[in-house]
């Protein structure tokens, strides 16, 4: 009796631990802060779009943190509006030049963090 009781809690502590371990990893992979000076010259940015494409990522990265304390079904769709709203607000500062080189930059991140399934 007495070592059913710890093959259970063992077994109830491990389960917990995998599934913190879990969700740890599932935050970092929505964490989408970027060094914003490699951007900056990978994007060949001016001055002026600078402080813009910062502030468009700022708040892209929080709907991303936001979208990962959501459970599978809804997560999925605040990660697509989120992404979506990036783009759209992009296309805004972002010449298409630009514009081709941030979406291999974003599609290349989002397949790298697993988060396109």
């Amino acid at each position: 009796m007495i070592l059913t009781m710890v093959a259970m809690l063992s077994m109830t502590m491990a389960f917990a631990e995998n599934e913190t371990a879990a969700s740890v990893n599932n935050v970092e992979a929505y964490d989408m802060s970027v060094n914003m000076n490699k951007l900056s010259d990978a994007l060949a940015l001016t001055v002026d779009q600078v402080e813009a494409v910062a502030e468009i990522h700022h708040t892209f990265a929080a709907e991303m943190m936001f979208a990962a304390q959501y459970n599978n079904d809804v997560r999925k769709t605040r990660v697509n509006d989120a992404i979506e709203k990036d783009v759209k607000w992009m296309r805004y500062v972002l010449n298409d030049k630009q514009m081709r080189t941030y979406l291999v930059l974003l599609n290349a991140t989002i397949n790298n963090r697993g988060l396109n399934k």
